[in-house]
């Protein structure tokens, strides 16, 4: 059976690109996206993705993935890393394995982006690698997850 694997992004990444580009880069969300979908197709996986700047609705649709049957997660929780207890709990209460994932290297930046809330349930974190960061997450749940 075919991997179905969800790509979460969540606050500002819909700004990737345009969004200090001197951290981010300069590829946009849509390129991210459009990669990891040849990507998923190339390995006969189905991809869904979703960027939200609102917590609740990621975590209604990291909810809604148990009912979809959905393999494995990749997420950027954007600032929502290093605040939020809710979003942490709801990949917890699904138990959906997943990949967290920062464009840039979370740990060379502002002593208070040093924390993860979700690190400690996650499968693995890829940080730093700029958006190739996705891919090799995604390479990761195709072939482990």
């Amino acid at each position: 059976m075919a991997k179905n694997i969800l790509l979460l992004n969540g606050p500002n990444l819909n700004l990737l690109g345009s969004r200090e580009p001197e951290v981010y880069g300069a590829t946009t969300l849509a390129d991210v996206e459009r990669a990891a979908s040849e990507q998923v197709a190339q390995a006969g996986a189905k991809l869904t993705t979703f960027q939200s700047n609102h917590e609740g609705a990621l975590i209604d649709r990291i909810q809604a993935a148990k009912k979809e049957g959905i393999d494995a997660i990749v997420i950027n929780p954007g600032g929502l890393t290093h605040t939020s207890v809710s979003l942490r709990d709801a990949l917890a209460a699904v138990a959906i394995p997943f990949v967290e994932i920062h464009v840039s290297n979370i740990h060379q930046r502002e002593a208070f982006r040093h924390h993860s809330y979700l690190s400690g349930i996650a499968v693995g974190v890829i940080c730093g690698l700029g958006t190739e960061g996705y891919a090799a997450a995604i390479s990761f749940a195709l072939k482990k997850l």
